[in-house]
């Protein structure tokens, strides 16, 4: 073995040592408030990769899709040939700068809020994907207070993911989890349109 081989070796099992010691610490099990916020692509797709996960331990999930209701995409195509483990609901018309009617998203907002608190208290649902809840928060659609209380007081082994850009502080203030997402590029600004299979 060289030289290289052996300091690199050497390295290696210190690392593995203070990371042992790391895990050896984190003992503690229970549901995670997860937040996908920022410009960025990508939020409601990571998402559905942890529902995604879920499917493959054989856990049930729970996703309540409040402005793409209009959109098929790739996934809700494929989660449901699992209708025993991933129950979807697509509640609205689409994005609010394409239905223009307030009222109806709110009604909206609230039918798919009443199913999303369903799925929160029902003990079979191990995760309860909240798609584009931030954008429903930012406009006011729900009050936020009361949305608040329901994921303080959720089961303790719920994990629940909130996806959309401008996430409110409040709902950051309580995540366990935050991921920005910050756009660097993006095909749209060069005239790309969105795609199957890359943006649904």
């Amino acid at each position: 073995m060289t030289e290289d081989s052996n300091r690199h070796n050497e390295k290696m099992a210190k690392k593995k040592a203070a990371r042992d010691k790391i895990m050896a610490g984190k003992t503690i099990e229970r549901g995670l408030l997860i937040v996908h916020t920022g410009k960025g692509k990508g939020k409601s797709t990571a998402a559905f990769g942890m529902v995604f996960r879920h499917v493959g331990h054989g856990m049930r999930s729970g996703v309540i899709q409040f402005v793409k209701g209009a959109w098929g995409t790739g996934e809700r195509t494929v989660l449901e040939k699992f209708p025993d483990l991933v129950t979807i609901k697509a509640m609205g018309e689409g994005f609010t700068w394409e239905t223009q009617d307030r009222d109806r998203d709110i009604a909206h907002a609230r039918e798919g809020w009443e199913e999303a608190k369903r799925m929160i208290v029902d003990p079979s649902y191990r995760l309860v994907m909240l798609d584009e809840l931030n954008i429903v928060l930012r406009y006011d659609y729900l009050p936020l207070e009361e949305v608040l209380d329901v994921l303080k007081t959720r089961p303790m082994d719920k994990h629940i993911i909130i996806t959309g850009r401008n996430a409110r502080d409040e709902v950051i203030e309580l995540a366990d989890l935050v991921t920005e997402m910050e756009q660097i590029k993006h095909p749209f600004r060069s005239g790309v349109k969105a795609q199957a299979g890359i943006e649904f």
